[in-house]
């Protein structure tokens, strides 16, 4: 991994989203509660994270500490929010115990291995010799496209299209917070959250009130972009110095 990480990390992060894409059409077929999913991620995380600390990459993937203007990022207040969205219409564990244990396990390592994947492998590289805005849209948007493979897991369109256009508005609110924070902790521990309680959300909320909420969380995701993107300095971190505006 490290030659190929050498000669093109754009390529070290489309192998990255290969492999993860690949393995997650297969172990979600499975069912989120499945034991042998939660395996699959736990052996995935392990092997980019090990690739990570043994390079010495914490601090460029924003792995080492939280971000030190917290303030200035209104305390990643909007993130929080939005991790919560999967509850506003009730609480509902999905699976019976061992597996409602299982799919929290799993859902926490997606936020995980998502995060390093595409804010961190794909944004960074893209970041390194190319624009800010170039990289911020191709994240953004390959992360919600991805979204697509919903379809192969049981999801209608409708519902599909409605989780693709979330996540490009969640990837793109992640990844400029990444970007103005300098650090990957807020964003994965948010995008952990979001999908641990997207297993305790209530399964018989109507269609009004899921529109309504969708429509709340992307005007919320779209207002702290447009703060972010005007208000916010960004720190002088690696691969930020050559990136063109």
């Amino acid at each position: 991994m490290k030659k190929l990480y050498e000669k093109s990390e754009i390529l070290f992060a489309v192998f990255w989203i290969v492999v993860y894409t690949v393995s997650m059409g297969n172990l979600r077929n499975l069912g989120d509660d499945s034991p042998y999913m939660m395996l699959g991620l736990i052996v995935i995380s392990a092997l980019m994270l090990l690739f990570v600390w043994k390079n010495g990459l914490t601090q460029k993937y924003g792995l080492a500490a939280w971000a030190k203007n917290n303030r200035a990022l209104l305390w990643f207040i909007p993130l929080w929010v939005i991790a919560s969205c999967n509850l506003w219409g009730g609480i509902d564990p999905h699976y019976a115990l061992p597996g409602q244990i299982f799919a929290v396990i799993s859902m926490a390592l997606v936020g995980f291995a998502e995060e390093l994947i595409f804010r961190g492998f794909l944004f960074k590289a893209m970041l390194k010799n190319g624009s800010v805005k170039t990289a911020v849209i191709v994240s953004s948007v390959t992360f919600g496209i991805g979204h697509i493979l919903n379809l192969f897991t049981g999801h209608a369109l409708a519902e599909t299209l409605v989780q693709v256009i979330f996540a490009v508005a969640f990837g793109f609110m992640v990844t400029l917070a990444f970007y103005k924070g300098g650090s990957l902790l807020p964003c994965i521990l948010a995008h952990s959250l979001t999908d641990v309680f997207s297993t305790y959300a209530a399964e018989n909320v109507s269609a009004t009130l899921n529109w309504i909420s969708h429509g709340v969380m992307i005007v919320i995701m779209a207002v702290y972009c447009l703060y972010l993107v005007k208000r916010v300095e960004t720190p002088r971190n690696e691969g930020t110095e050559t990136a063109k505006r």
